[in-house]
């Protein structure tokens, strides 16, 4: 058994100051303790931020059972809104050259 120290002195382990032992606070770091006792203006409470192995970091790219692009070629179109002849402009280019018919 220890006994109760309500009279009991402490340091705080940040600033040096001393205070009742039982103001001190331990000091977490990820959910558990790293050994320090601060005192009330000391304190630095564990903030959920950086809880950083409680937080799910899997981040997928591949799609499962992916489909081939079958519109590939439709989807390479451009399409163009020509207001003064009311007509569609469809525009095909390549990659160094461009092509434009005017229909």
């Amino acid at each position: 058994m220890y006994a109760q120290g309500r009279k009991a002195l402490g340091i705080c382990d940040r600033c040096g100051f001393t205070y009742k032992l039982n103001e001190l606070k331990y000091e977490t770091e990820n959910k558990t303790r790293n050994g320090l006792r601060v005192c009330p203006e000391c304190f630095d409470p564990d903030h959920p931020q950086f809880d950083v192995n409680r937080v799910s970091t899997i981040d997928p790219q591949a799609l499962y059972d992916a489909r081939v692009d079958t519109g590939e070629a439709e989807s390479a179109k451009l399409f163009g809104f020509d207001p003064v002849t009311s007509t569609g402009i469809i525009m095909r280019g390549s990659v160094g050259t461009v092509k434009i018919v005017i229909s």
